[in-house]
């Protein structure tokens, strides 16, 4: 299928899926998410498909909400309804990521910030380019975590170094990344492709039923209610998405200046 925002293309057994708006960073807008969740779903009735992974075209994996969408908004000082944003843009995608019964592989070649970190740690497993960074960067704008994000970030980092991260938006490099335990690989970027085909490679070639099993027991594992932790992100957000920070955190973005925010 032909997509305006995303690129996917089927290689011995395996979907890849490219976000493909490299002149933002592989920004979301609505198009994009509406994309992406088809090209998921596809892959999970294509029986031909054994794994998926999962990249951005130039510099970025993806860092999160286009906020240009609504820039007119922002600027104006319009308060947002960003729940509804969650539920029906980021939620679905993250969710049917983590009920697909096929492994996903997220290739992060660059910027991951916001929705972007939350999809990237909604994958199976990742591999990172010794030149990707990973920024919690929801506070920066005034916003608390979403997308996932805050239902990772304790299980992935213990609860003390994700409220740092989260609170302070911490920026870190790929190799910091792995030693936080937020990547399984990293690799070289003259060796990040041919890193990236030979795992996904061995997990299009493995049980697939089995992988399946071995998610649903490790979901399980993790938690009995992964919707409800995205419902009350988007209950949060919804709120987070109404103050005056927030707002002076866009404007501040799209003013290249730091944010004054004033605590309400």
């Amino acid at each position: 299928m032909v997509y305006e925002t995303i690129i996917t293309e089927a290689e011995d057994k395996v979907l890849w899926i490219r976000l493909n708006r490299p002149d933002v960073l592989n920004a979301f807008n609505w198009k994009m998410g509406e994309e992406l969740n088809d090209a998921l779903k596809n892959a999970e009735k294509d029986q031909s498909v054994r794994c998926v992974v999962l990249t951005g075209q130039g510099r970025a994996f993806s860092v999160g909400e286009d906020l240009n969408t609504n820039k007119a908004d922002y600027e104006q000082g319009r308060k947002m309804s960003l729940g509804e944003v969650l539920r029906n843009k980021y939620n679905p995608i993250v969710a049917r990521m983590r009920r697909m019964e096929k492994p996903i592989l997220a290739a992060i070649n660059g910027v991951t910030a916001g929705a972007g970190l939350g999809i990237a740690l909604a994958c199976d497993l990742r591999a990172a380019s010794e030149k990707a960074t990973f920024h919690e960067a929801f506070i920066k704008v005034g916003l608390g975590p979403d997308s996932g994000v805050s239902f990772w970030l304790p299980r992935i980092l213990g609860m003390g170094r994700a409220m740092e991260f989260a609170m302070l938006g911490g920026s870190v490099d790929a190799k910091t990344a792995y030693s936080f335990g937020l990547v399984n690989w990293v690799f070289p970027e003259d060796r990040f492709l041919e890193e990236v085909k030979a795992i996904a490679s061995r997990l299009a070639s493995g049980p697939t039923k089995g992988i399946a099993l071995t998610k649903r027991a490790l979901n399980r594992a993790v938690v009995l209610d992964f919707e409800s932790a995205l419902e009350y992100e988007a209950y949060l957000q919804e709120i987070a998405g109404r103050t005056k920070d927030h707002i002076e955190g866009v404007k501040s973005f799209f003013e290249k200046r730091e944010p004054k925010f004033i605590g309400e």
